[in-house]
């Protein structure tokens, strides 16, 4: 059986980067992190509280009541696991709703209504060690996926949990029994490879997570103390640089901004979203050619992406270039018959030019695809809505 609870982190791209080994004509290299902080330039930063390991992942003695009396009932530890992670699922089918923005510590998100794939993990992690298992955080290696927020591309990431009980010496096992915990599985995702990271890796994302919430609001000063804090913990974390970089240069800080994408190149030169955003930087600053060659392999290496065509079509609507839209959905659709945002882009434009059978006919479609109640829930109050015309 596989349960599940899961993590997303997103990381803020302003046009979406991406690596790899054909870009070599672009020098990359790696630089001391620390030389790549630009305290000067976001005066008050250090004024900002940044959460703590402990106050990220404490339970209070609410969550630790509720822990208790999930658990209580079992004695074998097995049992135990799967008697948290139903409870954990009862509660959030019941209680909580899914929210990409809501970055909350694991006693936050006990205590709220709303939570990302984040939020739940870090509050599974720390029940799952209060009750005594072990756990692994596994990141998943998904192909870019973004979402538009504020006129921003998000790169979105995704992260599950892997539980163990203790090892008992008095019992005999001839294979170690453990739960996959993953809050917002998809079928696609299945077969990706994973690797392990560290809790102090996961923290990293958080801070990350918060910090990208902070430069879409526009509050560069909090956002710097959560990327500075978030790379200080786990100076390996490339995304955090691209995102670092992306400050940089919303702050006229460009210089900082060249310096922290090729470090996050270094890093990892198959960073699409370092690429993409070292060639804007480019073209911001007059090196068009530099920038042309970038992106015409960064364009070549997306082409087979859905999510790619789908963030294309997003960008077309809010243009109000409708059917532009519809040819990124359509090719997106032609790549990945699976995903309902792919159905959900073609009910917005078709309703958009006014053919509202194809609307309603996608929009069910979407529906049919959604992977968790909220989305389903949202399909239908528009499919509800189309019944009016």
């Amino acid at each position: 059986m596989q349960l599940t609870s899961c993590i997303q982190n997103a990381l803020i791209i302003l046009v979406i980067s991406l690596s790899f080994c054909a870009c070599q004509s672009t020098s990359v290299y790696v630089t001391p992190s620390e030389s790549l902080l630009y305290d000067q330039g976001f005066v008050g930063f250090s004024e900002i509280q940044i959460e703590s390991e402990q106050d990220i992942f404490t339970l209070d003695d609410k969550a630790k009541a509720f822990l208790k009396s999930t658990i209580k009932p079992m004695t074998n530890k097995i049992d135990q696991m799967e008697a948290l992670v139903r409870g954990i699922f009862d509660r959030s089918n019941l209680n909580l709703l899914y929210q990409g923005d809501a970055n909350n510590t694991a006693n936050e998100t006990f205590h709220s209504r709303a939570a990302n794939c984040l939020s739940m993990s870090i509050m599974t992690y720390a029940m799952a060690t209060e009750a005594g298992f072990y756990i692994d955080f596994q990141e998943i290696m998904i192909p870019e996926f973004w979402t538009r927020k504020a006129g921003f591309s998000l790169l979105n990431g995704h992260i599950n949990l892997k539980m163990f009980a203790p090892h008992d010496p008095s019992v005999f096992m001839l294979n170690k029994r453990s739960f996959q915990v993953d809050f917002d599985p998809q079928s696609s995702r299945s077969g990706l490879p994973k690797k392990i990271v560290s809790k102090q890796a996961v923290m990293a994302m958080f801070y990350n997570n918060k910090g990208a919430d902070a430069l879409l609001r526009k509050d560069y000063t909090y956002a710097y103390a959560y990327f500075r804090e978030a790379l200080l913990l786990d100076p390996d974390f490339d995304s955090g640089w691209v995102n670092l970089g992306i400050l940089y240069r919303l702050s006229g800080y460009v210089n900082q901004a060249e310096k922290t994408y090729q470090h996050a190149l270094g890093l990892n030169s198959d960073s699409l979203t370092a690429w993409e955003n070292l060639a804007y930087l480019y073209t911001f600053t007059g090196r068009e050619g530099e920038a042309e060659e970038i992106l015409a392999k960064v364009e070549s290496k997306r082409n087979s992406n859905p999510y790619y065509h789908v963030n294309l079509g997003e960008q077309e609507m809010e243009q109000e270039h409708w059917d532009q839209a519809l040819g990124h959905f359509r090719r997106a659709l032609a790549l990945d018959r699976s995903k309902h945002e792919v159905y959900f882009g073609l009910a917005r434009a078709y309703f958009e030019i006014g053919e509202l059978q194809q609307s309603k006919r996608y929009l069910k479609q979407a529906k049919n695809k959604a992977n968790n109640r909220q989305d389903e829930d949202k399909y239908q109050h528009k499919l509800d809505f189309l019944r009016n015309f």
